[in-house]
């Protein structure tokens, strides 16, 4: 059973933990360190050949990946970094790159807007009301759009302590998520109208938790079914 008072997002945010992690400043397009190696395939490849192609990667670091990509997308493709941190380097802005600083439990693109696709490599582990998230996120895809990221289910635990994996990924596959065990990916293609239904309240997070697969700390959220 958890010992470790839980936190709302908002103090979450003020961890170190949270707020001063360096998992994903320094990842490239592609290569060793790269979005094309975490992911299984080349963002800019999947991108390739659409008119105004829309990308939107979350905890985007540095936002290297997405600078690079602005060099070998056409011109009107819209490029949008989200991160708690934000950029710290002094790099310049290509054009149609944004990275936003700001929280992902309170940030929404601007009306309207989708996008073919949607990343998030390893930065699920850092957010406490993952499936609120996660259920937004649908919202924000076009119609033939693809979001990925790295999920680990066994940061969900019950009020008592005790994994909830189970439960949580058989919710997220109901409700039209796919997950690769092997890779740690959740993916969703499509777009939807409303967030899908993830039946679940979210009670809080545990900063404290220990490291996930990779060996770097995460955050454990804690929810109980509805």
């Amino acid at each position: 059973m958890n010992q470790q008072p839980l936190l709302r997002d908002s103090e979450l945010e003020r961890t170190s933990v949270v707020a001063n992690n360096t998992m994903n400043r320094e990842r490239g397009l592609s290569g060793v360190n790269s979005y094309a190696r975490e992911l299984g395939f080349d963002p800019v490849a999947r991108l390739a050949g659409l008119e105004r192609p829309s990308w939107l990667d979350l905890c985007s670091g540095e936002g290297h990946a997405l600078r690079t990509a602005a060099g070998l997308l056409p011109a009107g493709a819209v490029l949008t970094g989200v991160d708690l941190v934000g950029p710290t380097a002094r790099l310049p802005r290509p054009a149609g790159a944004e990275l936003v600083t700001a929280s992902l439990s309170t940030w929404t693109p601007p009306p309207g807007r989708r996008y073919d696709l949607i990343t998030c490599v390893h930065g699920l582990h850092y957010l406490g009301d993952k499936l609120a998230l996660l259920a937004r996120v649908a919202t924000w895809l076009r119609s033939d759009g693809l979001f990925v990221g790295h999920l680990d289910p066994d940061s969900f635990r019950l009020p008592d302590g005790r994994s909830a994996a189970r439960q949580v990924l058989r919710a997220l596959r109901g409700a039209g998520y796919g997950y690769d065990a092997r890779r740690h990916l959740l993916r969703h293609e499509g777009s939807a109208d409303r967030p899908p239904s993830l039946p679940f309240a979210h009670l809080g997070a545990d900063p404290h938790a220990g490291p996930t697969w990779t060996g770097q700390p995460g955050v454990a959220t804690y929810v109980r079914p509805l």
